[in-house]
């Protein structure tokens, strides 16, 4: 299997290689590919070094799998040019999602909707990902209609320049702004840019892509997007109203039975999701699970991921998993 890894330089792209080292991803030929500035630049993994080569070069290669996590712009425009080689491509950006044309996959909930003529596949948004493996079995068994969501997002979400932006603010060091204002001892009520309506993308892609993945409108989900000063981790509050009635013993015996959730509610020994627990895993953690006791068949949940594994890198490779394994590719 050749496979490639686009933005291999990145955030997102080093925990990529890590977890297809971990995984033991069926790898004969890897492809390290970067911008032009990084090309030429050594790599190394799993004890070899790698020179990193440019999207050209990447095309000519004609890789099994490219697994693109290098922008939207980027992925617009070579994305294509990979598929016409007959490479499939597996993209971690925003730019695909809700192609009518691309499939949204997370692979524990609709990856038996794949098949091989599927040659660019898209990923979606770190916190939508953590969302719906929670929802899917609860939509399952009881029907959502609403769900109200707000997030409280790692600095990692944004990339290398938030986290060192934290990190200077932490030390005392006046440096380069990845944020409007100062992320440490703050809260930014503004993930990604506003829009018309008074959302950010942010917002509205938790709004839209949930949708998308159970292949659903049934459901509505409204979203208020927040980054806070951790360095790692998503963590959400999440309300769902569902059509029908529901026993907490039975949502939590759901969850704890749902493969890649973590239940972990127990108030009474203070056990409860935090991103510090979640980093490094990929696994998406579920706790104070309790009734909203002011609306009808209303649940309470917080939700907890490691944003760049499970939210982004790990979901990406499972997919890549399930195309290798059902002989897709």
């Amino acid at each position: 299997m050749k496979v490639a890894v686009v933005g291999a330089t990145g955030m997102v792209g080093e925990v990529m290689l890590n977890l297809l080292k971990e995984r033991n991803f069926p790898i004969t030929e890897l492809l390290l590919v970067a911008s032009e500035r990084s090309v030429g630049k050594k790599l190394a993994f799993n004890g070899k070094d790698y020179t990193i080569i440019g999207l050209s070069d990447a095309v000519t290669a004609k890789p099994d799998i490219a697994i693109f996590s290098a922008g939207g712009d980027t992925s617009l425009e070579w994305a294509p040019k990979f598929a016409e080689v007959g490479t499939t491509v597996i993209d971690n950006s925003s730019a695909w999602r809700m192609d009518p044309t691309k499939k949204l996959i997370v692979p524990e909930i609709n990856a038996h909707e794949l098949t091989k003529e599927d040659k660019i596949i898209a990923n979606p948004n770190c916190s939508t990902i953590q969302m719906v493996m929670v929802l899917a079995p609860l939509h399952k068994k009881y029907k959502m209609k609403r769900v109200v969501v707000s997030t409280y997002q790692s600095v990692s979400g944004t990339g290398l320049k938030a986290v060192q932006q934290l990190e200077n603010e932490i030390a005392g060091i006046q440096g380069e702004m990845a944020y409007p204002y100062p992320i440490g001892r703050n809260a930014l009520p503004h993930c990604d840019v506003f829009l018309e309506n008074g959302y950010t993308k942010e917002e509205m892609k938790l709004a839209r892509e949930p949708q998308k993945i159970f292949n659903d409108k049934s459901f509505s989900v409204t979203a208020t997007a927040v980054r806070i000063p951790t360095a790692g981790g998503h963590s959400e509050s999440v309300n769902v109203e569902f059509e029908n009635d529901f026993e907490l013993a039975e949502v939590r015996k759901i969850l704890s039975e749902t493969p890649g959730v973590v239940v972990q509610d127990n108030t009474d020994t203070n056990t409860y999701p935090m991103p510090i627990y979640a980093h490094g895993k990929d696994d998406v953690f579920v706790g104070r699970i309790r009734r909203d006791e002011t609306q009808r068949n209303s649940l309470n949940m917080w939700i907890v991921a490691d944003n760049l594994r499970k939210g982004a890198a790990t979901n990406a490779i499972q997919i890549g998993e399930y195309l290798i394994e059902n002989e897709l590719i």
